[in-house]
């Protein structure tokens, strides 16, 4: 089953065209990526296996226009993968938020439409963006069938207690406030593969994921399934990002908004987009550039670094106490998976908990999957590269097979 993937932001939309083999393998066909949708000059990167990357510089009005574009270069004659567009079987999003709807991946019908629409004011800047790639498709593609798959939906196994606020509880009534989380699809694919590199069983064990990139998230799972996460009822809380204050004293937001005058659309935005690593260190939201910076004597970029480091190592400790230990660390994402120093501060001064690092296999663990515990290690700490393309192929098969 040939399935094309599609992960559409407010400006841009990834994309990759697997070929499944069943749900446990597929040949990846081509991947790429459309940036600067709604702008006059846009870009399409089309990478297809075993052939020289595809770039094309247009205007890109909307949605429609980009995946039109993805379309043209999967089944371009000389950079296509296939011969037309009838050879691809189905469709798989990526959608941000479903709300409490949505426990697993769902074929796309009206129905599950006007769910995910249901879901814009919890996800504004994301959802719109993933309805636009499944309408699109309904355009372009007249009776593919679709499906969804949702950042929040592992964590709907969370208890109750880890999900509701200490606020009136009648804001969860009337507006379902409540603890989401995201990075879920993320977050079970890493827990698998972890225990499959470890050489454990995710039932009967307890685990934690860390995905670690621009957007950071950590989440406690005992028998495969989430119980707790640090993100909540947006992406914002939890660890410090590279442009998301993560955590913080409530009372700092109406505090700069009374002084400086703010709306609550503008203070969004600065908790959103103003804050993390780029607010702190003053340098970039991007790790590379302020541990750069750090390295050439950057006090600021220093201070922005040892906060990340720290929050990361207090919510490993945090998720161990409310399991009552821990079995297995997962790191993820692009810092997860790069950064060698992310990981020796992560976990340093842990041995109490029985976590003990192989500095060598740490340092040589660069975008690979390995273990980097040492031997006399209780805890397996392991580097697991994550792939949430595949996941979404993977349910989409799982789905349309039956």
């Amino acid at each position: 089953m040939i399935i094309l993937v599609l992960n559409c932001g407010s400006s841009s939309a990834k994309y990759q065209v697997l070929d499944m083999k069943g749900e446990g393998g597929a040949e990846l066909l081509a991947k790429g990526i459309v940036e600067r949708i709604g702008l006059p000059e846009g870009v399409l990167k089309h990478s297809p296996a075993g052939k020289d990357e595809f770039i094309c510089k247009a205007p890109i009005a909307d949605h429609t226009v980009a995946i039109n574009m993805i379309l043209e270069a999967v089944a371009h004659p000389s950079h296509g993968v296939v011969g037309s567009l009838s050879e691809i079987d189905a469709v798989g999003h990526r959608v941000a938020h479903g709300g409490e709807y949505f426990s697993d991946s769902v074929v796309v019908t009206p129905k599950v439409k006007e769910q995910i629409e249901s879901c814009f004011e919890l996800a504004p800047l994301h959802n719109p963006a993933n309805m636009k790639g499944v309408e699109a498709v309904e355009s372009l593609m007249p009776g593919t069938p679709q499906v969804t798959a949702f950042d929040t939906s592992f964590h709907q196994t969370m208890p109750k207690e880890n999900y509701i606020y200490p606020i009136p509880y009648r804001y969860y009534e009337q507006y379902r406030i409540r603890r989401y989380g995201f990075h879920g699809t993320s977050h079970k694919y890493v827990a698998a593969k972890g225990a499959k590199i470890a050489g454990i069983s995710l039932e009967g064990s307890k685990v934690i994921t860390c995905h670690i990139g621009n957007g950071a998230s950590v989440t406690a799972i005992v028998d495969g399934k989430s119980f707790d996460t640090s993100m909540g009822f947006t992406p914002v809380d939890g660890l410090m990002m590279g442009t998301r204050c993560g955590a913080i004293d409530p009372s700092v937001i109406t505090f700069i908004a009374e002084r400086e005058g703010l709306t609550p659309e503008q203070m969004n935005d600065f908790i959103n987009k103003k804050c993390g690593i780029n607010g702190l260190s003053q340098v970039s939201s991007d790790m590379r550039d302020v541990t750069a910076a750090a390295e050439s004597g950057n006090e600021m970029a220093q201070l922005a670094i040892k906060i990340f480091f720290m929050r990361i190592k207090r919510f490993i400790g945090t998720y161990a106490a409310e399991m009552g230990g821990v079995d297995m660390i997962v790191f993820t994402g692009g810092i997860g998976e790069h950064s060698s120093e992310m990981r020796h501060e992560a976990c340093g001064g842990l041995g109490f908990m029985g976590i003990s690092i192989d500095e060598a296999a740490n340092k040589a663990a660069f975008g690979k999957d390995m273990v980097i515990s040492d031997a006399k290690s209780k805890v397996k700490v392991v580097v697991a590269t994550t792939d949430e393309e595949f996941v979404i192929a993977s349910d989409t098969y799982r789905l349309l097979s039956k």
